[in-house]
C-alpha cells in the first residue's frame, strides 16, 4: 500500500465527506421547498380554479334548464296542439293556412322572447304525415330533410318527449354553416291523443354559451372550453376547434367524471392542470385548462436560490476542506512516515510535532513513548536471549537420556494392556448377543399388544357398525314412508292444478264478454258524436284493460300448464325412486349380518391373542436373567482392561512428554539464536 496515493489519503477522503454533505444537506433541502411550493401553488390555483368552474357551471346549467323548459311549455300548450290538429285536419286549406300562420306566429313570439334562440324548427313525424316544415328565426328550410334523415332525428323519436342535447355539427343544423350552432329536440305528444306531430329543434350559436363566462380568467394563458360524452370540443376560443377531439384524458366513469382536476399533456402546451364540472342536463363537461408552467413560475425563483446556495455552500466546502487538510491529514502523513520508518528497525526516530492539545499532539507524544519503550525492551531481550541461549544446550542433553529409559517402560506395558483388552472384547461380544436377544423379545412383547388392542377397537367398531346400521334400517323405512306419501299429495297437487285450469277458462270468457261490450259501448260512444267522446275514451280504456287481462290469463295458463307437466315428471321420478328405496332396504339387513359375525369372530380372536401374551411375557422374564449374568461379565473384564490400558498410557504418555522435552529443548535453541540474530537488527544507538 503506498500512503502517498493523494485519493487514498484521509484528508482527502474527510474533504470529500464534507464536500458532499454540505452540497448534498443544502441541495435537498432546496429542490424539496422548491417542490413543496410547486405542489402547494398547484394545489391552491387546483382548488380556486374548480370552485370558479363549478359555479359557471351551475349558471350554465340554468340557461340550459330554460331551454328545456322553454320546450316543455310548448309540449303542454293546448293552444299549440290544437293548431296542429287544425292543420292536418282542417275542413278547408284557408283554415290549414290560418292555423299554420298562427302556429308560426306563435313560435316567432318563443324566438323573441330569448335573443340567444337563433331559430326554431319543427319538423313533421311519422311517415303518413302531411304536416309542413315551419322554422322562424334563422332556421333554413332547405336542410329540412337532410335533418330529418340524420342519427339525432331518429334518436330524438325513440325518447319519446325527453330532451336531446345537440353538439355543433359538421355543416350546423340549420344555421349559416360559418357559424356553429347546438340546438336542443324533443318530440311533441298530444298528451291527449298521445300522437306525436312535430318534432321540436331549438338552435343557439356557441358564441351564446361563450360570452357567459367570456370575463372569468382562471390565470395566464388559461383557457375555458365545453366538451361533449365523446370528447369533442362543443365550445372553445378557437372557432376552428369546435368539433374537434380535445385530447383531453379525463375519467369517463365514476364519480370523477362528473367533477374533480387532473394533470394531463397538451399537444400545444405541454402539462397542463385540467379542472371540470359536468352539466345537470347532458353528459356535456365545462373544462378549464391552465398550463403548469405559467402556475409555478414565481416558485422558479426558490429553485433559482437554491443553486445560488449550492454554489455558495461548495466555496464554504472548499475552503473548510483545506483547514482540515492543513490540520488534520498533513500532521498524520508526517506520524505515518515516521511509524513506517520505525517498521524497518530504526528505533532512534522521534516526532517533532509537541505544541498541540489536540488528538494529533497527544498521538505525536504517545508515538515518542512507544518508541522509547520499544528500544527499552528490544535491550532487555537481546540479554536474556543470551541467557536463554546458553540454558537450553544443558536442558537438551538432559532430556535425550530421560527419553532413552521412558522407552523401555513403555515396551513392557503395552504387552501387558494387550492381553487385557482381547479378555474385554470377547465379554463384550456376549454381553451384545444379550442385548440384541433382550430387544427383539421386547418387540414382539409389543407387537402382540398392538394386535390385542388393535383386535380390540376391530370388536367395538363392530359394534358400533352394527348400532349404525340398525339406526338405518329404521330411517330407510322412513324414507320410504315419506315417499309414499309425497307421491300422494302430488296426485292431489294435480287435481288442484285442474280446478285452477277450468277457473282460467271461465276469466277467458269473462274477458272476451268484457271486449264486446267495450265495442258496442264504442259503437254508441261514436253514434252519440260530441257527447259521446268520453264515453268512447272510457270505453277505449275498459278494452286496453280487458286485452291486459287477457294477456295476464294467457300467463298464468302457460305457467299452469308447465307447472302440470313438472308434477307429472315428479310423479314419474317418485314411481321410479319407490323400488330403488326397497333394494337399499334388503342391502342394508345384509350389511347388518356381515357386522354381526365379523364381532362374534373378533371376539374369538382376542381371546387366542391373551393367551400368546402370556407365553411371551414369560420368556421375557428368563432372557432378563441372562443378561444380568453376561452384564457381570463384561463389567470385570472391562475394569481389567481398563486398568490395563490406563498403566500403558501412562507409559506412553511419559515417553511422549520425554520426546517432546528433548524437541522443546532443541526448538528453545533454535528459538534463542534467532531471537539474537533478529535483536541484532535493531537500530538502537
Amino acid at each position: 500500500m503506498n500512503w502517498t496515493n493523494p485519493f487514498k489519503s484521509v484528508g482527502i477522503k474527510l474533504f470529500i465527506a464534507i464536500f458532499a454533505s454540505i452540497l448534498a444537506c443544502v441541495l435537498t433541502v432546496g429542490l424539496l421547498a422548491y417542490s413543496e411550493a410547486k405542489s402547494l401553488v398547484e394545489k391552491k390555483v387546483s382548488e380556486a380554479s374548480l370552485q370558479t368552474i363549478t359555479q359557471v357551471a351551475d349558471n350554465l346549467d340554468i340557461i340550459f334548464k330554460t331551454y328545456e323548459d322553454l320546450s316543455l311549455q310548448i309540449l303542454i300548450d293546448k293552444d299549440f296542439h290544437t293548431l296542429v290538429s287544425d292543420m292536418s285536419s282542417g275542413e278547408d286549406d284557408f283554415a290549414r293556412f290560418e292555423a299554420s300562420r298562427k302556429l308560426n306566429d306563435k313560435m316567432q313570439a318563443y324566438t323573441l322572447g330569448n335573443s340567444t334562440i337563433k331559430g326554431i324548427m319543427l319538423l313533421p313525424v311519422g311517415e303518413n304525415n302531411s304536416l309542413p316544415v315551419l322554422t322562424t328565426g334563422g332556421s333554413q328550410m332547405s336542410r329540412a330533410k337532410a335533418l330529418m334523415e340524420s342519427e339525432w332525428f331518429k334518436q330524438s323519436v325513440e325518447l319519446n318527449g325527453k330532451v336531446l342535447w345537440l353538439a355543433p355539427q359538421e355543416g350546423g343544423l340549420s344555421l349559416d354553416s360559418s357559424t356553429p350552432t347546438f340546438g336542443i329536440s324533443r318530440l311533441l305528444k298530444d298528451s291527449v291523443s298521445s300522437q306525436a306531430s312535430y318534432l321540436l329543434l331549438f338552435e343557439m350559436e356557441v358564441n351564446s354559451l361563450k360570452e357567459r363566462y367570456a370575463e372569468v380568467v382562471l390565470g395566464d394563458d388559461s383557457q375555458i372550453s365545453i366538451i361533449d360524452q365523446a370528447g369533442n370540443y362543443v365550445v372553445h376560443g378557437d372557432p376552428a376547434l369546435i368539433r374537434q377531439a380535445s385530447g383531453l384524458p379525463l375519467p369517463t366513469e365514476g364519480s370523477e367524471a362528473k367533477h374533480g382536476s387532473k394533470k394531463v399533456d397538451t399537444s400545444d402546451r405541454g402539462e397542463a392542470l385540467a379542472v371540470y364540472q359536468g352539466f345537470e342536463s347532458m353528459d356535456w363537461r365545462l373544462v378549464g385548462t391552465i398550463p403548469v408552467n405559467e402556475l409555478v413560475k414565481d416558485a422558479n425563483s426558490i429553485r433559482t436560490l437554491t443553486w445560488i446556495t449550492v454554489a455558495a455552500a461548495a466555496v464554504l466546502a472548499i475552503g473548510i476542506g483545506g483547514i482540515i487538510i492543513v490540520t488534520i491529514a498533513k500532521p498524520l502523513v508526517q506520524i505515518c512516515s515516521l511509524m513506517m520508518e520505525g517498521a524497518r528497525g530504526n528505533l532512534t526516530v522521534r516526532s517533532t510535532i509537541r505544541k498541540r492539545q489536540d488528538e494529533i499532539g497527544t498521538l505525536s507524544t504517545s508515538f515518542n513513548e512507544m518508541m522509547e519503550q520499544i528500544t527499552a525492551l528490544a535491550l532487555q531481550t537481546t540479554r536474556s536471549a543470551e541467557q536463554v541461549l546458553s540454558t537450553a544446550s544443558d536442558l537438551t542433553d538432559a532430556s535425550r537420556k530421560t527419553s532413552a529409559s521412558a522407552k523401555e517402560i513403555a515396551v513392557a506395558t503395552e504387552e501387558i494392556a494387550n492381553g487385557a483388552t482381547s479378555l474385554a472384547v470377547e465379554a463384550e461380544k456376549g454381553n451384545e448377543l444379550t442385548g440384541h436377544i433382550n430387544e427383539q423379545m421386547q418387540q414382539v412383547i409389543e407387537a402382540n399388544s398392538e394386535m390385542v388392542e388393535s383386535a380390540s377397537k376391530v370388536e367395538n367398531a363392530s359394534k358400533q357398525g352394527t348400532t349404525y346400521m340398525s339406526s338405518l334400517i329404521q330411517k330407510t323405512a322412513a324414507t320410504e314412508q315419506m315417499t309414499r306419501s309425497m307421491v300422494e299429495k302430488v296426485d292431489a297437487l294435480k287435481e288442484s292444478t285442474g280446478s285452477i285450469v277450468k277457473i282460467l277458462d271461465v276469466l277467458n270468457s269473462l274477458t272476451k264478454q268484457t271486449n264486446i261490450l267495450s265495442l258496442n259501448a264504442t259503437i254508441e260512444a261514436a253514434r252519440a258524436g260530441a257527447a259521446g267522446k268520453g264515453f268512447m275514451v272510457v270505453a277505449d280504456e275498459i278494452r286496453k284493460l280487458a286485452d291486459q287481462s287477457r294477456q295476464s290469463i294467457d300467463v298464468v295458463a302457460k305457467i299452469t300448464e308447465k307447472i302440470r307437466s313438472e308434477i307429472d315428471e315428479t310423479v314419474h321420478v317418485l314411481s321410479d325412486a319407490y323400488p330403488l328405496f326397497q333394494e337399499q332396504i334388503h342391502s342394508v339387513k345384509e350389511a347388518n349380518e356381515i357386522f354381526v359375525s365379523v364381532q362374534e369372530q373378533m371376539s374369538q380372536f382376542a381371546h387366542r391373542l391373551d393367551g400368546v401374551t402370556s407365553s411371551v411375557s414369560r420368556l421375557d422374564e428368563s432372557q432378563a436373567v441372562m443378561a444380568e449374568a453376561m452384564t457381570n461379565v463384561s463389567a470385570v473384564a472391562e475394569e481389567a482392561s481398563a486398568t490395563s490400558e490406563e498403566v500403558a498410557s501412562l507409559s506412553s504418555e511419559q515417553l511422549s512428554i520425554s520426546e517432546n522435552l528433548v524437541e522443546l529443548s532443541e526448538k528453545l535453541d533454535a528459538v534463542s539464536r534467532g531471537l539474537s540474530e533478529s535483536l541484532s537488527r535493531f537500530k538502537i544507538e
